[in-house]
C-alpha cells in the first residue's frame, strides 16, 4: 500500500500543515502537531534524520532547503569559534538550484529568494538557539545530531588567479580562523599560527593536524608541507594548480574548505558538445515547424572553432588559457565529442525541442558524453518574449472595442495576438478580477476585423452565458454572436451546421451533445473557466477535446492545482503532445521526487504558453483595493442548542449500526442538517417564520445590514441553500426598508443579466442574495463593498470565487468580507481548516467538500460535532 503523506503548503512567511481526508498514525500525527505549532523548529529537527517516506512535495522540497542550510553551515570554517552568532546566507548557486525545485504545490508562489533567504534566516536562529545551551563544542553538537556531519577545520585554502603573471598564473594561501583580543574572528596567513601558539606545541597542533589528512590525498600539498612552504603565499604554475584543483574534493573530505574559481567549481572548464536548435530565424507556425538542429564544441557557453579545437588536441593535457578562459584539456574525451558531433546533424520540430528541454536538455543517445540540447538565438528571445509579453511589439487596439484597456491588459492582448500568428494554444490565467474576459473580447474583435469568414466557439459555463451576452453587448456592440443554448441538441446542430456567425457561445453541456459542433473547423476555440476539463478521463472532456480548432485558448484563474494530471489536461487541449502522453507525463512527475529540478524545467517548458498575472501584485494593479476578512463568531439560541446536541445525539446512537454507504450518507446528511440549524432552526424543520431571534446569525447579520444602510453601502450576502434565500431577502428588505435582488441555480439566465446590469447601475440597490452554486463565478458585482457569507462552503476556493465578485477590478473601495460562524460547533471546528486553505487552487478539497469527514472514526467525528459550549 502506497505510504500516506503529510500535506504540507507554503505561505508568505513559511509553511504549514494541510488537512487531508487521510487519517495518520502515531508518528506522523506528532510531526503534523509540531509542525503546526512550531514549523521551523521541526524541520530543523527533522532535516536531521533521514528522509522520512511520509513527506510529500512541499516537504520533500522543505527537506531539500535544510540540507542546503546544512552543507553551508558546515563549509564555514570559523563554525566552531563563532558558534551561535554564525550566519548562514544562500549563496547564488543556491538560490537558483532551489528556486528551480519548487514543486507544484499550494503557495509555491511564495517561494522566491525573498522566501528562501527567510528559510536559511530560521533555520539559522535554531541552531544559535540550540548550539548557545549546549555545554560542549560545535562538532560534539552535530555529531550528536547526525555522524553525516562534522565541523570543518578552522584552515582555509585559497587559490585565485593572477593575471598579471603569465608564467605563474595562480597564487596559493593556506590561512586559519582566530580569534583577536576584542573577540572578533579574523582570518589569518597560516604562518602567524607559529608565532600565536608559541610555546602550546599542543594547540599548534591540533590545529595542523588536518594537513596530515590532507597530505596523504594531495601529493602537491605534502610536498610544500615538506618544504616548509605551505606557511607563505606561493605563485603556482598552470600545472600546479591543475594539481590541486583535481585533489579539491579529497581535500575538502578530509576537512578543509577551498576557495578556488567559481569557473571550476560551474565545471565551466572543460570542453562539451552542444546541440544548437533554432539559431537561426524561421516561419514558424505552430508546434510542428520544422528546426535546424546543429552541433559545435564550446567552452562555458562560447563555441569553439575548428582551429581552436585543433590548437587544443595540440597543447598538452591540463589547464590551457583560451580565450581568457582556462580550459582544462584532455585529448581522450575531446576526441569522443569530435566523434560524437558528426552524428547529431538534423533537424527537429518545435514540439521536439521543447519535449527536450522538459527532460533536461541531455543528448539520451550519448548519456556520458553529456551532449547538451540548447536553444539557439532566434528561438531563445522568440520564447523569452512569450515569457514576457511586455518584451512584445505592441498590437493596435481595434477602434471598435468600446473600452479601454489597462497598460496589462493591452499586453495580454498583444500575447493573444502574437499567439494566434504562431498557431500556439494559449492559457490566459490572470486572478479572477484582472480582465481576462476583455483581453479576449479584444482579440476576438481584431480577428474579426481581419478575417470577416472567421468562426469562434466560446464555452462557458451555464451560469455565465448572461454575463458574455451582456459584455459583448457592451464593448463589442459591432460583433455578430449567437447563443446555443435553450433548445434540443439535433435542432441546435442543425442550426449551427447552416450558419456562419462569427462567435457561437455554448455551453459545456451543450457542448457535449451536439455532435455538429465538431464537424466544424473553428478558427478559434475558447474555453471559460477551463477547469472544467480538468478530469481528463472524464466524457466532458474527452468530448471537447475532439472538437476541431486552428487556436485554442483556456481562460482560468487556477491552472495549476495539486494534480498535476490537471496540468496535462490542459496542455493536452491546448497543446496536444507537448506534455507527451498521459503515461510519459506520469512517469516524469514520479520522477520528481528524486530529481527536484525538474518543476523548474516544467515551469519554464509551460511559461511561454501561459500568461498569468495576480491581482495581489502591486506592480500590475494598483487600483485594486485590499480586502479585510473578518470571522464574524455567533451563539447559538436556545432553540438552536437544543436541535443540535438532539441532532448529534441521534447519530451517536446509530453510528455502531452502520458501515460503508450507508454510514457515509448518514454523516453527509448531518453535516447538512446541523449548517440548516445553526442557520436557523426553522430551515432545519421546514417551517416559514423565520423569527430573528431565533437565530444568532439572522441577529448578526442585522447588526452588519444596520451599519451598511446607514453608509448606504452594498452587500452580497451568500448562502448554499437556496431554500433560505426568501427569508433571507424578506430579513434583508426590512432592515434596508428597500428590496434587492436574489439570485440562485433557479433564476432564469435572461433575468441574472437583468439583476447584474440594474446592480451594477447607479439605482440604490442595497445587497443581493446568491447561492453559491450560481452566484459564486462570472458574475461582476463590484458596486457592492461587503460580502458576508451568512453560511460557509468548505471549500475555500469557492468561497473565494465567490468574495471576488465584489473584490476585482472597477472596485473603488476597501472590500469587506465577514464569515458568520457558530461558535462552538463544527462550524468554528473547520473554520482552521478553511483558514488554512484561503490561498489554494480551486478544488483542492475537493467537489465533495465535507466528504473528508466521512473518513473519520467515529470518535473523531462525534468529537468534531458536539456542542463546545454550555447550554
Amino acid at each position: 500500500m502506497e505510504q500516506e503523506k503529510l500535506r504540507l503548503r507554503f505561505t508568505a512567511q513559511g509553511f504549514t500543515p494541510d488537512e487531508t481526508v487521510n487519517e495518520y498514525g502515531d508518528e506522523v500525527q506528532s510531526w503534523k502537531t509540531r509542525m503546526t505549532t512550531a514549523p521551523w523548529q521541526t524541520l530543523y529537527a527533522l532535516s536531521f534524520q533521514p528522509r522520512a517516506p511520509w513527506l510529500d512535495a512541499a516537504g520533500l522540497f522543505l527537506y531539500q532547503v535544510a540540507d542546503a542550510f546544512q552543507r553551508q553551515l558546515t563549509r564555514q570554517p570559523d563554525l566552531e569559534l563563532r558558534r551561535e552568532k554564525i550566519t548562514v546566507e544562500p549563496d547564488a548557486e543556491t538560490l537558483r538550484a532551489l528556486s528551480d525545485s519548487v514543486p507544484f504545490v499550494n503557495g509555491a508562489q511564495f517561494v522566491d529568494a525573498g522566501w528562501l533567504c527567510h528559510a536559511f534566516a530560521q533555520l539559522n536562529e535554531r541552531f544559535a538557539q540550540e548550539v548557545a545551551a549546549f555545554d560542549g563544542s560545535v562538532a560534539m553538537y552535530l555529531a550528536g545530531k547526525s555522524q553525516q556531519l562534522r565541523v570543518p577545520e578552522r584552515i582555509f585554502f585559497h587559490l585565485v588567479e593572477s593575471q598579471d603573471d603569465a608564467e605563474y598564473p595562480f597564487a596559493f594561501l593556506a590561512t586559519y580562523a582566530t580569534r583577536t583580543a576584542a573577540g572578533k574572528v579574523r582570518h589569518m596567513p597560516l604562518k602567524y599560527a607559529l608565532s600565536e601558539y608559541k610555546g602550546r606545541r599542543d594547540k599548534l597542533l591540533e590545529l595542523l593536524s588536518c594537513l596530515n589528512r590532507v597530505a596523504e590525498v594531495a601529493p602537491l600539498i605534502a610536498e610544500f608541507m615538506e618544504k616548509g612552504e605551505l606557511f607563505h603565499p606561493l605563485r603556482l604554475r598552470a600545472e600546479e594548480a591543475y594539481q590541486i584543483l583535481k585533489c579539491v574534493p579529497a581535500i575538502e573530505a578530509a576537512g578543509i574548505v577551498c576557495r578556488i574559481p567559481n569557473w571550476w567549481r560551474r565545471h565551466a572548464h572543460g570542453v562539451s558538445a552542444a546541440v544548437v536548435i533554432g539559431e537561426e530565424k524561421t516561419a514558424l507556425l505552430g508546434l510542428d515547424t520544422v528546426l535546424s538542429m546543429v552541433p559545435r564544441l564550446e567552452v562555458d557557453g562560447i563555441p569553439l572553432s575548428a582551429q581552436e579545437i585543433q590548437d587544443l588536441l595540440a597543447q598538452s593535457e591540463g589547464l590551457v588559457l583560451l580565450k581568457g578562459r582556462w580550459v582544462e584539456v584532455d585529448h581522450a574525451r575531446l576526441q569522443q565529442l569530435l566523434d560524437a558531433m558528426d552524428e547529431q546533424a538534423g533537424e527537429v520540430t518545435m514540439m521536439e525541442a521543447l519535449r527536450m528541454e522538459l527532460n533536461g536538455k541531455k543528448d539520451a543517445n550519448d548519456p556520458d558524453l553529456g551532449v547538451v540540447i540548447k536553444n539557439g538565438t532566434w528561438l531563445n528571445e522568440l520564447l523569452a518574449r512569450l515569457r514576457t509579453p511586455k518584451q512584445l511589439r505592441s498590437v493596435m487596439v481595434p477602434r471598435s472595442l468600446h473600452a479601454t484597456l489597462r497598460p496589462y491588459q493591452k499586453e495580454g492582448y498583444t500575447w493573444l495576438n502574437q499567439m494566434n500568428a504562431l498557431h500556439f494554444g494559449a492559457c490566459l490565467a490572470d486572478d479572477m478580477g484582472l480582465g481576462k474576459t476583455i483581453q479576449v473580447l479584444a482579440f476576438l474583435e481584431r480577428l474579426r476585423k481581419r478575417s470577416a469568414q472567421a468562426r469562434v466557439l466560446l464555452i462557458v459555463p451555464a451560469s455565465l452565458l448572461g454575463n458574455w451576452q451582456g459584455e459583448c453587448e457592451r464593448f463589442v456592440p459591432d460583433m455578430p454572436y449567437m447563443r446555443l443554448h435553450g433548445g434540443g441538441a439535433k435542432e441546435l446542430g442543425e442550426f449551427v451546421a447552416g450558419d456562419h456567425t462569427f462567435l457561437t457561445i455554448t455551453t459545456y453541456g451543450m457542448a457535449s451533445r451536439i455532435a455538429q459542433l465538431a464537424q466544424i473547423e473553428w478558427d478559434c476555440l475558447i474555453l471559460d473557466e477551463a477547469q472544467a476539463i480538468k478530469n481528463p478521463l472524464s466524457k466532458q472532456t474527452k468530448q471537447i477535446k475532439k472538437l476541431h480548432a486552428r487556436m485554442r485558448i483556456a481562460m482560468t484563474g487556477t491552472p495549476i492545482e495539486n494534480d498535476l494530471g490537471n496540468l496535462w489536461s490542459l496542455f493536452d487541449f491546448l497543446n496536444k503532445g507537448l506534455l507527451g502522453s498521459f503515461g510519459e507525463f506520469r512517469e516524469f512527475c514520479r520522477d520528481l521526487g528524486a530529481h527536484p529540478e525538474g518543476y523548474g524545467r516544467l515551469k519554464a517548458m509551460i511559461a511561454p504558453f501561459m500568461l498569468r498575472r495576480t491581482k495581489d501584485d502591486k506592480r500590475i494593479i494598483r487600483d485594486l483595493p485590499d480586502k479585510i476578512e473578518t470571522v464574524d463568531k455567533v451563539s447559538l439560541s436556545a432553540r438552536q442548542a437544543v436541535l443540535y446536541r438532539q441532532c448529534v445525539n441521534d447519530l451517536a446512537k446509530r453510528l455502531d449500526e452502520l458501515d460503508g454507504m450507508q454510514r457515509r450518507g448518514l454523516v453527509l446528511a448531518l453535516l447538512t442538517k446541523l449548517k440548516q440549524i445553526c442557520n436557523h432552526p426553522d430551515q432545519f424543520l421546514g417551517q416559514e417564520e423565520y423569527a430573528p431571534q431565533e437565530s444568532g446569525k439572522f441577529a448578526m447579520l442585522g447588526e452588519l445590514c444596520e451599519t451598511i444602510y446607514e453608509k448606504r453601502e452594498r452587500v452580497l450576502v451568500f448562502t448554499q441553500f437556496k431554500e433560505i434565500t426568501p427569508y433571507l431577502d424578506e430579513y434583508l428588505a426590512q432592515r434596508f426598508h428597500c428590496r434587492g435582488f436574489v439570485l440562485h441555480g433557479g433564476t432564469p439566465v435572461a433575468e441574472r443579466a437583468k439583476m447584474v446590469e440594474a446592480f451594477q447601475s447607479e439605482r440604490y440597490v442595497p445587497y443581493m442574495v446568491l447561492s453559491v452554486r450560481a452566484g459564486g463565478t462570472g458574475l461582476n458585482l463590484t458596486n457592492a463593498s461587503h460580502v458576508i457569507h451568512f453560511d460557509r462552503w468548505w471549500n475555500p476556493a469557492v468561497e473565494n470565487q465567490a468574495t471576488d465578485r465584489a473584490y476585482r477590478i472597477g472596485q473603488k473601495r476597501n472590500v469587506m468580507v465577514h464569515k458568520l460562524v457558530c461558535q462552538g460547533t463544527v462550524e468554528e471546528k473547520i473554520d482552521q481548516l478553511i483558514e488554512s486553505k484561503k490561498e489554494l487552487a480551486a478544488n483542492v478539497i475537493g467537489s465533495g467538500g465535507e466528504s473528508w469527514i466521512t473518513e473519520m472514526s467515529n470518535e473523531e467525528l462525534l468529537s468534531l460535532l458536539k456542542l463546545e459550549v454550555d447550554r
